[in-house]
């Protein structure tokens, strides 16, 4: 009876002891979640005490239910969205014009979103699509957007609409993406005027403030039908235009100067370039100097253009000490 009473015992705490283990095991792996997985067919290690699992991965997501039987992919879908342009294998540049109609619950604040990948899934710029009536609806309802996107480094890639989920639960996803081509985009080197004081001293070594500091910065920049409104735009970013080699031989410039902006360009035919600027904030007056060094940096710039012989800008109190 002894011995009976010590084997169920033992058969107990062993019972005990595996349900401890088998729980503190089961507690290490939720029964519903989402892995990050970075390219398709990738074996995604999903938990140390599983192993690793041979899984098809869509569009950078996998869930999985009771994880320890079997994952599944979040699958495309075209329910409930109508892309009317890019079509699809269409050649795009940037900025892209999106537009479609989604249903409803395809938005939250009238909003959902759109990515752009080129074919390694190299994320190149997202914009979000706004709905342009009353989003809240069974029913379609038109959208558009703009995507503005970096330089692709192949021809191919995909456009990818992701629905606005504020639950954030995986299953309430709704994902649909395009193929699309990248137009090739031609380039043309221009030239960036900036100062160095070091090179703009008398024999005294007092800084002159004239253009014998202009140091010239080679760029390249999409051809277009627009190449001196383009190159000045470029020159107005300033500093984001200088490498560290460049600032430490000791070129320097205060663009970009906040709140000025380049509202129109007319060349006319006797070659006179009037720019016409923006500067809410009055940030092109001061010493005689300074707005000197920034009048010759656009100056210079524009000039570069042979058909451009002198530079005029409005309004006429810019660049005024």
């Amino acid at each position: 009876m002894k011995k009976f009473l010590l084997f169920l015992f033992i058969l107990s705490f062993l019972v005990i002891l595996g349900g401890f283990f088998y729980w503190q095991k089961e507690k290490k792996i939720p029964s519903k979640g989402v892995l990050n997985c970075a390219k398709e067919g990738e074996k995604i290690n999903r938990n140390p005490l599983i192993g690793s699992t041979d899984i098809k991965c869509c569009f950078g997501l996998v869930e999985w239910r009771e994880s320890r039987s079997f994952s599944i992919c979040l699958k495309p879908t075209k329910e409930g969205i109508v892309i009317d342009s890019p079509k699809e294998n269409e050649k795009i540049k940037s900025p892209l014009k999106i537009s479609g109609k989604a249903k409803g619950n395809w938005f939250f604040e009238a909003e959902f979103t759109a990515e752009l990948y080129d074919e390694n899934e190299n994320f190149l710029g997202n914009a979000i699509l706004t709905a342009k009536e009353d989003w809240m609806t069974e029913n379609f309802v038109d959208f558009e957007g703009t995507l503005e996107f970096s330089q692709p480094q192949s021809e191919n890639g995909k456009l990818r609409f992701l629905s606005a989920n504020p639950s954030g639960l995986a299953e309430n996803q709704k994902i649909f993406e395009i193929p699309i081509q990248f137009e090739k985009i031609k380039y043309r080197k221009v030239l960036l005027y900036y100062y160095n004081p070091e090179k703009d001293k008398d024999e005294t070594g007092n800084i002159k403030c004239s253009r014998d500091g202009l140091v010239a910065i080679e760029k390249e920049i999409p051809v277009t039908q627009t190449p001196i409104k383009d190159t000045i735009n470029l020159l107005l970013k300033g500093k984001d235009n200088l490498k560290s080699e460049d600032i430490a031989k000791g070129i320097t410039t205060e663009y970009p100067l906040e709140g000025l902006k380049l509202k129109s360009v007319n060349l006319k035919k006797d070659g006179t370039l009037i720019l016409e600027f923006e500067d809410p904030l009055n940030k092109t007056v001061g010493g005689a100097c300074r707005v000197g060094i920034l009048w010759f940096q656009i100056e210079q710039t524009a000039k570069q253009f042979p058909e451009v012989k002198k530079v005029q800008f409005l309004p006429e109190e810019l660049f005024q000490p």
